[in-house]
């Protein structure tokens, strides 16, 4: 835990950095992925499929310490705000430390206001919302008064972020390449109730293509990691989309046919097993394999500049409703 220093009690905020959560050894997985499946541990050969995953990237997945890494980010940002009035934590949807392990920490060392931020860009109640309604189920039975950061779609330190390092990757990229930003896709029911998660991903892509002035025709919208669930899922899946590409099969976007793509997976801000695996191995050779060149755009980790705005954005935030 990151504490702040000097300020009396009364007077400091919580914050709770929230994420997905990931874990941390090898035999973490079968009960992790039992939490995600609420309480049904997968199948072994379910299990023995997810094994063979983390395995490809090295053994485990480094989001628990890029995650930690953030939180730190964060929590040195806000104390060159103001000094000694931030208590920052991490509190995690689907590995320990809990959400509500990390409220009731908090709350045990007498704070009576938090400020929430999940690591993720995109509001949708299925997401951000969730997080956020955790933590404040969590709080309420301490009497502890909550806010949170609902979006950062298109928060300038993040677009010029994503920007700048498409535009290096597209000065070495085949003359006809698409760009495909992505986010993690969330069941189609999610559109019934108008929920905004399609329009802000679409609100981050247009942010990036208008910062580097490029063409309509040139950039596009797909979806990765879809659950096994029966129900339809957001899409296109990106894997489709480079069949398609690779086919010249652009009945749905206009353009010239494409030689290669770069994937800027905008709904991720952290290097984790959707991104290493499912784009850095798994699409990066089905590319490969439909004679498409293939690229990625860094993400946000650690970067200072995107740390501070969102530091900026937690401290705006207690200030509202301070």
């Amino acid at each position: 835990m990151t504490s702040a220093t000097d300020a009396p009690i009364a007077d400091q905020i919580g914050v709770v950095v929230m994420a997905y959560g990931t874990p941390r050894t090898p035999d973490e997985i079968e009960p992790y992925y039992t939490d995600i499946r609420r309480g049904r541990p997968p199948t072994p050969e379910l299990l023995a499929e997810l094994v063979g995953r983390y395995e490809a990237i090295g053994g485990i997945s480094p989001l628990a310490q890029r995650t930690e890494a953030q939180r730190d980010g964060i929590a040195a940002a806000l104390e060159a705000l103001a000094p000694g009035r931030y208590v920052v934590d991490v509190g995690l949807k689907h590995a320990d430390p809990k959400i509500e392990a990390t409220v009731d920490a908090l709350a045990a060392q007498g704070l009576r206001r938090l400020v929430g931020v999940v690591l993720a860009p995109h509001d949708s109640a299925y997401s951000v919302g969730q997080y956020l309604g955790r933590m404040e189920a969590a709080a309420e039975p301490h009497g502890i008064t909550c806010g949170g950061v609902r979006s950062w779609a298109t928060e300038p330190a993040f677009v010029e972020f994503i920007a700048a390092d498409l535009a290096e990757r597209l000065e070495r990229a085949p003359e006809r390449t698409r760009v495909i930003f992505t986010a993690h896709s969330l069941p189609e029911r999610i559109l019934q109730s108008g929920d905004p998660y399609p329009d802000q991903l679409r609100a981050t892509a247009q942010a990036v293509a208008t910062r580097l002035g490029l063409d309509d025709d040139t950039w596009e919208i797909a979806w990765q990691s879809a659950g096994r669930t029966p129900e339809p899922w957001l899409g296109p899946d990106i894997l489709e989309r480079l069949d398609q590409l690779a086919a010249h099969d652009d009945a749905d976007v206009a353009g010239d046919p494409v030689d290669g793509v770069i994937v800027s997976a905008v709904g991720f801000t952290a290097d984790h097993l959707e991104v290493l695996y499912d784009l850095d191995i798994e699409a990066a050779a089905h590319a490969e394999r439909l004679g498409l060149a293939f690229d990625r755009t860094a993400c946000v980790n650690d970067d200072p500049a995107v740390l501070g705005a969102l530091a900026a954005r937690i401290h705006a935030e207690a200030d509202a409703h301070g």
